[in-house]
Formats: C-alpha cells, sequence, structure tokens
C-alpha cells in the first residue's frame, strides 16, 4: 500500500498530538509533517506537493480566519484540506466548506470521530460534523461575496490573500515571480469582481467572512 502524507497545521503542540494519534491509527502507511504556525504550513504543502491531505487549524499564528484556507485554496488547488477548530458552529462550518475545505472537525471531537473524518475525505467525500445540517447563509452580504470570491482565478484569489496581508504590487510580483504590470491587472480584476473601488474596500470585504468567528 502506497504511504500517504499528511500534514497537520496546528500551534497547539498537544492537539498535534492528538491529531498525530489518530492518523497513525489508521489502515496503511502515513507520514505525517507538522507545522505549528501558517507560515510552516505554506511552506510544508510548497515542500510536499503530493500531500494527501492537511489539516489545517482555523486559528493559527500567522493568520486571520478564513484567509489561511483561501490562500492555501488558491496556491495549492489539489490539496485536499480539512479545517479543523473549536469554533464548531453551523455558520463557520458552512463558510469553511463554501470556501474550498473537503471537511471540518470540531476540536470537542472525539478520536474515533476525528479518524473517520480523515478517512472520509482521503476517501473522496465531504467530513463534517454528525450534528451538522446545511442550510442558507444568514448574511445575505457575505452570500454575495462568496459568490464573487468563487469567480476569482486561483491567481486572482492568491493575491487577493497576499493584498490581506499587507503586501505592496512590487512585493507580490516579487513572491509570485512575475511582472508589477502582472498584480496590477490582477488587482483591477479582482477589484471589479469583487465590485469594489479599491484594494482597501477588496482588504474590507475580506474581513467581513471572518466577522461571525469567534477567535
Amino acid at each position: 500500500m502506497q504511504e500517504q502524507t499528511i500534514i497537520i497545521a496546528d500551534d497547539h503542540p498537544l492537539f498535534r498530538d492528538a491529531l498525530r494519534q489518530a492518523v497513525i491509527g489508521m489502515d496503511g502507511r502515513q507520514a505525517i509533517v507538522e507545522a505549528g504556525d501558517f507560515a510552516a504550513a505554506r511552506r510544508a504543502a510548497g515542500a510536499h506537493a503530493d500531500a494527501d491531505l492537511m489539516l489545517l487549524d482555523l486559528a493559527m499564528p500567522g493568520v486571520s480566519g478564513f484567509s489561511g484556507l483561501m490562500a492555501l485554496r488558491s496556491e495549492f488547488v489539489s490539496l485536499p484540506i480539512i479545517i479543523v477548530s473549536a469554533t464548531d458552529d453551523a455558520t463557520t462550518i458552512r463558510r469553511a466548506l463554501e470556501l474550498g475545505a473537503s471537511g471540518f472537525i470540531s476540536k470537542s471531537a472525539g478520536i474515533d470521530d476525528i479518524r473517520r473524518g480523515i478517512q472520509t475525505v482521503l476517501a473522496g467525500d465531504i467530513a463534517t460534523p454528525e450534528n451538522y445540517r446545511d442550510g442558507q447563509e444568514q448574511d445575505p452580504d457575505v452570500a454575495d461575496l462568496i459568490h464573487r470570491l468563487h469567480t476569482l482565478t486561483p491567481q486572482q484569489s492568491r493575491v487577493l490573500t497576499m493584498l490581506g496581508e499587507g503586501l505592496l504590487n512590487k512585493q507580490i510580483a516579487y513572491e509570485l515571480g512575475v511582472s508589477e504590470a502582472t498584480i496590477k491587472a490582477h488587482v483591477s480584476a479582482i477589484l471589479l469582481k469583487l465590485d469594489v473601488d479599491s484594494r482597501t474596500q477588496a482588504v474590507i470585504q475580506l474581513g467581513k467572512i471572518n466577522m461571525a468567528m469567534v477567535a
């Protein structure tokens, strides 16, 4: 059986250990890569292009709320990501799935439920807590924003998350290995798709998705 590579990204060592125990209790062989902050999670994903899964804490040093999920989703489009969070209300779960997560595991779940969620996503399905009932987004503005975010290309999504990190066009161009003119074109397209007039307004829109979350 082929070895599976699973990235565990959580800033709490005890919970990383709990996730590790869930993973090593599964059938087959697993290689586990651990990351204690968002920068390390991004490096791990880049260094393991063939990773089968990432378990991502929603509240990690170096990132705010869903911004980390969006950044990784745009940069590593084929990597399944399960969000792991103590904030497990229906709104948070639904928004995580709408923004590209392959599953959601509550930090209050037992190890068997955690393992079951991981196995569900590795099998190609979506994992959610047992008591989760899907529903409509209650905030029409956020529903419209999520729809608009889905119209962004992966590169535009990546540029938007970097704008949210406060990077200038020239810094983003350097990071992505493209010209500053290309970044300006991406920013113009982002503003058009989000129906805003400035990059500051675009970042404010991005922050609206996190407003319902409790850190």
